[in-house]
């Protein structure tokens, strides 16, 4: 070995730390590779536009149509599971575990803040991408970071977004020990790759990342050596790979930065000290940037899963998809034969038996044939083709059901007569794979995020904040500046938007059920019309229309009332005053006017309606 391979290996070896995280990294990525395999057969099924790029361009058909099914199924579940995450704008409440926490206005700035900046970072937008990872995947991960964001003009820095983001992470960047109990006690490294620009942004605009200077300085001491060592050099000692990168040559020249964070605990072998909780970054594959203790409350990190299908003794959860593969891969296999017997039928081999002068096969050509000639069509049986179309729809239909997402979710109705409060119950009983998919989401991903949103803001919040909040009574926006003593508090933040639109969608259909039997009847006296309309104002989202309030239509027939009367007063004054037009005498003296006949039977009639409106607003006779 030449002394210059040394001093490369020297140069850019790895420190112990460095080499645990690298190694370990590499162990677990390298036993995921056959899941990541499957996913890359799923993804090119999903965007597949033929069957060339997909495992069906191995069959040895002419056609190569494709019949998007897994694409349709995965469209309906992610739009079906985003409607119901969040149904309305009030997705989202504050559970309190003590009296003080429990104020209204704690409450209230608590539930306007989160809803202020879940609107303001687009965090329905990254919850979208979590989901088609939740279905493509089957495996959700999202983190959390605090951004400052500010635009430095000449003058003066305006702020721009302050406040807590949700991160998500690509399952193809994350590893773990899948044979742990639970995910939050395992460790986890992720990968991810930055450019030498976001470095240097990160260390400027945010203080607690001052780390990375470290590492842009690293690399600038790293790319100055890299001048005096030949290509060959680098390949004669056999450096590491970096994923993407090539060889570390490779990958020493281009702009980007490898990084590998490490949560959790680990053990030094040489020295025996077990470290806790630790968030450990390192750069390179060789040089560790930071190594401190987790920032949060509960000393783990921040990190959320949600599996769709879990396995016993593996976290590692399969998706709605992954065992349709082969059904899709089936449709294909059917609908190109089809086309393929269909082409024959149309364009059937000719068999052509002695000696035939070159032809064009057309209608109306013309055909020599030598003595003993002959050209016949060979026979094909394609009565099959018949049957095919029946046996795609029913491998399609059992896709439907197979992944959660029942052709009611899409407002097809099902064969058979039904009543609305029949098909009501049936979509229900359908969903119900459906539902707990899409709470196990919201309760496992969304939640703890959330509350993660809520601490990391806690611990960051240092200025001013303004939001918006709503009175409750006035029902009028006021703008609140609030500190981040507003807004801790001992409780939990809970996403009710799935739940809350299933129960009360349930209650709904349960409450026109009973009033529509004999039920009703029976308990109709017992029941508050005000309750009745605070429900139904709260289940269909009529809130802004102020539609329902308590005894309004009483108000309003006093006010009709009190209008009708005062337009037969006005009528019965203008009677009595004596018309001075030609021809019109006024009436005898002492004579009794008369009211306008039209107008007189109008009142009337408005009279009695709005008295029966009255009666039956306050329950009378």
């Amino acid at each position: 070995m030449s002394d210059k391979v040394a001093e490369v290996r020297a140069v850019f070896a790895q420190d112990q730390m460095s080499s645990f995280i690298h190694n370990l990294w590499n162990s677990y990525y390298d036993q995921c590779a056959g899941k990541r395999a499957e996913w890359l057969e799923l993804q090119k099924y999903i965007f597949a536009t033929d069957t060339t790029t997909t495992t069906n361009a191995s069959l040895p058909w002419k056609n190569s149509t494709t019949l998007p099914k897994l694409t349709q199924i995965r469209d309906n579940l992610h739009s079906n599971y985003l409607s119901y995450l969040f149904p309305n704008d009030k997705w989202l409440s504050w559970e309190a575990y003590t009296k003080d926490a429990a104020a209204h206005d704690k409450a209230k700035n608590i539930e306007a803040y989160m809803e202020n900046k879940t609107r303001e970072s687009n965090y329905r937008t990254v919850v979208s991408r979590l989901l088609l990872d939740y279905i493509d995947y089957g495996n959700a991960f999202v983190s959390v970071a605090f951004e400052q964001r500010y635009n430095k003009q000449p003058a003066k820095i305006i702020p721009g977004y302050i406040g807590p983001v949700a991160i998500r992470i690509d399952p193809k960047d994350i590893v773990f020990n899948p044979l742990a109990d639970k995910f939050e006690n395992t460790y986890k490294i992720i990968r991810s790759v930055k450019t030498l620009g976001e470095l240097m942004k990160l260390s400027n605009d945010q203080p607690e990342m001052a780390f990375w200077k470290k590492a842009l300085d690293r690399r600038a001491e790293m790319v100055s050596r890299l001048g005096a060592i030949s290509r060959e050099d680098f390949e004669k000692a056999e450096m590491y790979s970096v994923d993407g990168f090539g060889n570390l040559y490779e990958y020493y020249q281009s702009e980007y930065v490898e990084i590998l964070e490490f949560y959790g605990d680990y053990h030094n072998q040489v020295t025996g000290e077990l470290s806790v909780n630790r968030q450990v970054t390192v750069i390179d594959r060789s040089y560790v940037v930071r190594d401190e203790p987790i920032a949060t409350y509960s000393g783990r990190a921040p990190i959320r899963h949600v599996g769709w299908r879990l396995r016993p003794n593996n976290l590692w959860a399969m998706g709605p998809l992954d065992n349709l593969v082969g059904m899709q891969y089936r449709i294909d296999h059917l609908e190109n034969l089809k086309a393929d017997a269909m082409d024959l039928a149309v364009l059937p081999p000719l068999a052509i038996v002695g000696e035939v002068e070159e032809f064009d096969w057309k209608p109306g050509g013309e055909i020599h044939l030598d003595e003993g000639g002959s050209i016949s069509e060979v026979a094909k049986n394609i009565n099959a083709i018949i049957t095919t179309d029946n046996q795609i729809d029913h491998i399609m239909d059992t896709m439907e059901l197979m992944a959660g997402a029942p052709k009611e979710a899409m407002g097809v109705r099902t064969p058979g007569e039904k009543t609305a409060f029949e098909v009501q119950q049936l979509n229900s009983a359908a969903g119900r794979i459906f539902l707990e998919k899409v709470v196990n989401f919201e309760v496992n991903l969304v939640e703890p995020n959330l509350n993660d949103q809520l601490e990391i803001s806690v611990r960051n919040q240092f200025e001013l904040d303004t939001i918006r909040v709503i009175d409750d009574d006035l029902g009028v926006q006021q703008f609140k500046q609030i500190t981040a003593d507003d807004i801790t508090a001992a409780g939990i933040i809970r996403p009710v938007g799935a739940r809350h639109f299933a129960q009360q969608t349930q209650d709904l259909q349960n409450l026109v059920g009973v009033f529509n039997s004999p039920l009703g009847q029976l308990i109709r006296p017992h029941t508050s019309a005000i309750a009745v309309s605070q429900f139904v104002s709260d289940v269909i989202k009529l809130n802004g229309y102020e539609i329902f309030s308590p005894n309004v239509a009483v108000v309003e027939a006093q006010q009709t009332q009190a209008l009708v009367q005062q337009a037969q007063e006005d009528q019965q004054v203008q009677n009595s005053v004596p018309s001075v037009a030609p021809n019109v005498s006024a009436p005898p003296p002492g004579a009794t006017p008369q009211p306008n006949q039209f107008l007189q039977t109008t009142a009337d009639s408005i009279t009695r309606g709005s008295r029966e409106e009255a009666q039956a607003a306050v329950g009378k006779p």
